[in-house]
């Protein structure tokens, strides 16, 4: 009666024409129909029970799976370069004239020339401080000295020892090789006596180095060796300070050219692959994870998780599509093989293997119900819910545990 008393109350005044009222009278009885039917189905279904009758002839066919125990590992499949890694580039640190320069590929290691400047031989040190200075006066102490001792103890010369991290050391203004004064020019015996600097006291600190008499007489004999004037003095552009030994990547200039902008850009020598990852996957991955490298002819290569950048980079810059979240560079070191050896560069699928978990219970995600008042659960092929915990999602499977769930058993799934 209410839904009757409903009807007329929205009838125009003059009343509903009888095929309009004879349509409202049939939508609402197959709409009641339509709530019993489903109303039984799904007592059926909670009751275990099977509906009968002409019901249970058109009850749509229940897909099954087996309960499953597997291994399962949570894995992330990215986009990756193979490259040499991280570009840097090579400027000339004093004036002259570049007269010879390194072809693309060529490796250059500690001591070798990577280009000559004046016809002279510029050496590559390995190191972080670039020289920014003359190293011309005995006593002189920073982390420039300390990468020349460094790198001639690592050749093989002799430099003597080398004052410790905390001790005192005297520093006085006294050029040291070519620089140093001949005793033709000695002040005239008339001129006045010039006072001696009095000498000052210098604590070294962390990571710095001394120029040492010993010291400056093994760049001497280095300088000799390596085909550079013999002075013991170094200064700024005379050695070409880099993070270790180096690929020639790209060369800008050419021999003639001046060496004040731009020489070259160089890589290391190993072979690695850059992916980017989206800030918010990235710690998924820690140094140290292991990932598989899919090559371009769908051969593999392994390799670990070498570094990860710390400066987040909009995607464009960080090689992926622009817009999108902040990236982190995650760089792969890789482990030689025959396929890697034919390329330079590449783009990769690169897969990150993180945690795996060994003879769990899984079905597919598709047979887990959400339970209206939370949680998860399993059906039966007859009806019955089993009430499930989830744990480790992978690769369209998830771990389930719960009573009366063992590997073997049938469960509903929806596809």
């Amino acid at each position: 009666m209410r839904r009757s008393e409903h009807a007329q109350a929205d009838e125009p005044p003059g009343g509903a024409a009888p095929g309009k009222a004879r349509k409202r009278v049939v939508i609402a009885m197959a709409a009641l129909l339509t709530a019993g039917v489903v109303g039984a189905s799904l007592a059926g279904v909670r009751s275990g029970g099977k509906p009968s009758g002409a019901a249970a002839s058109d009850a749509p066919r229940v897909n099954t799976v087996t309960v499953v125990r597997t291994d399962l590992s949570s894995t992330l499949s990215l986009n990756g370069t193979l490259g040499y890694g991280r570009t840097v580039s090579v400027k000339g640190g004093k004036d002259g004239v570049i007269t010879q320069l390194p072809a693309v590929g060529t490796k250059v290691s500690r001591g070798r020339s990577l280009y000559r400047l004046d016809d002279r031989p510029v050496p590559v040190f390995y190191g972080t401080t670039p020289l920014f200075r003359p190293l011309d006066t005995r006593g002189l102490m920073g982390r420039d000295v300390k990468v020349v001792a460094d790198n001639l103890r690592a050749l093989g010369y002799d430099i003597g020892a080398q004052p410790a991290s905390g001790s005192w050391v005297m520093q006085r203004p006294e050029p040291t090789g070519a620089e140093s004064a001949s005793p033709s020019e000695s002040p005239a015996p008339s001129a006045p006596p010039v006072p001696s600097p009095s000498p000052s006291y210098v604590r070294v600190k962390p990571g710095e180095g001394v120029l040492t008499a010993s010291l400056i007489a093994a760049v001497g004999r280095w300088q000799t060796q390596v085909g550079m004037p013999s002075t013991g003095v170094l200064g700024a552009g005379d050695v070409a300070v880099l993070p270790g030994e180096v690929r020639v990547g790209a060369v800008q200039a050419q021999p003639g050219d001046p060496a004040t902008g731009t020489l070259m850009s160089v890589t290391g020598t190993a072979k690695s692959v850059s992916v980017p990852v989206d800030a918010t996957d990235v710690d998924s991955i820690q140094q140290g994870d292991k990932a598989t490298v899919t090559l371009p002819d769908n051969s593999e290569a392994h390799g670990t998780v070498s570094a990860i950048s710390t400066d987040a980079q909009a995607s464009d810059q960080a090689g992926g599509d622009s817009g999108g979240t902040p990236q982190l560079v995650v760089t792969v070191s890789l482990d030689g093989t025959a396929a890697l050896s034919r390329l330079n560069s590449a783009p990769v699928q690169v897969q990150f293997t993180g945690q795996t978990k060994k003879g769990v219970l899984a079905v597919p995600v598709g047979a887990l119900l959400a339970l209206s008042g939370g949680g998860y659960a399993l059906q039966l092929p007859g009806g019955r819910l089993l009430a499930v915990e989830t744990g480790m999602f992978a690769k369209g499977l998830v771990e389930v545990s719960g009573t009366g769930i063992t590997a073997g058993t049938k469960v509903a799934t929806a596809s």
